[in-house]
């Protein structure tokens, strides 16, 4: 089956290059177009895509508010944030708002198809070149629980951007048992997000930033995959 893709951008000659983009590539279906955050979030309900390319800067509802809806309603709809500013907040907020990694305008066509599989399959992907700015605004509270020595591995593996299906394939364990871990890293470090988590993970050095949510080669499964 196709990933079922909405693009959400303000601009016309951005959602047609997009648009452009997408033919020809059976593996990608674009199923709709909003150009800003509130009609992004009719269009998410109604069409209930896998992965939206969400732009950030928009008129009236802007792309963190629309992200923060959409994956507190549709929970297996991921939001792949598409922006050409790194410095501003907005970028910060919208991983923070749920968004599951986030590419630059400025991504070869290559990287963007990369992304969005990854996004589809529950993993997190992070332009090395944005993950740097990101660290230092996302960040753990202070006072978060020690992790154990298996979720330390747990968190390596996402952080690099496996899904839990290949987390447990390499560790010898279950899906179920990762997802646990999953979840108690979550619980521990106060965070909300796989993409926090490996944000945090790039923070101690557990993984170089070059390497965030850099692994391309894990199979693909439902986005149902990741726990949040």
């Amino acid at each position: 089956m196709p990933i079922r893709i909405l693009i959400v951008d303000d601009h016309t000659v951005v959602r047609q290059g997009l648009r452009a983009f997408f033919d020809g590539d059976r593996s990608l279906e674009l199923v709709g177009e909003a150009k800003d955050g509130e009609e992004a979030i009719r269009a998410a309900r109604r069409l209930r895509p896998d992965v939206i390319l969400m732009d950030l800067l928009m008129p009236g509802v802007d792309g963190v508010a629309a992200t923060e809806v959409i994956r507190r309603e549709l929970p297996d709809t991921e939001v792949l944030a598409l922006t050409s500013v790194l410095q501003d907040a907005a970028v910060v907020g919208a991983i923070r708002a749920g968004a599951i990694g986030y590419m630059l305008k400025n991504a070869e066509p290559e990287e963007l198809r990369t992304a969005i599989k990854a996004a589809a399959a529950g993993r997190v992907h992070l332009a090395p070149e944005a993950a740097a700015r990101l660290m230092r605004e996302v960040r753990a509270p202070e006072g978060h629980e020690k992790l154990s020595e298996r979720e330390m591995e747990v968190l390596r593996f996402l952080a690099r951007g496996f899904a839990n299906k290949t987390i447990a394939r390499e560790l010898s364990i279950t899906e179920r048992t990762v997802k646990a871990h999953v979840s108690s890293i979550l619980a521990k470090l106060r965070l909300e997000s796989r993409t926090q988590a490996a944000l945090y993970a790039g923070t101690i050095g557990l993984v170089p930033v070059e390497r965030l949510g850099a692994e391309t080669g894990a199979t693909r499964v439902g986005s149902r995959d990741a726990a949040r």
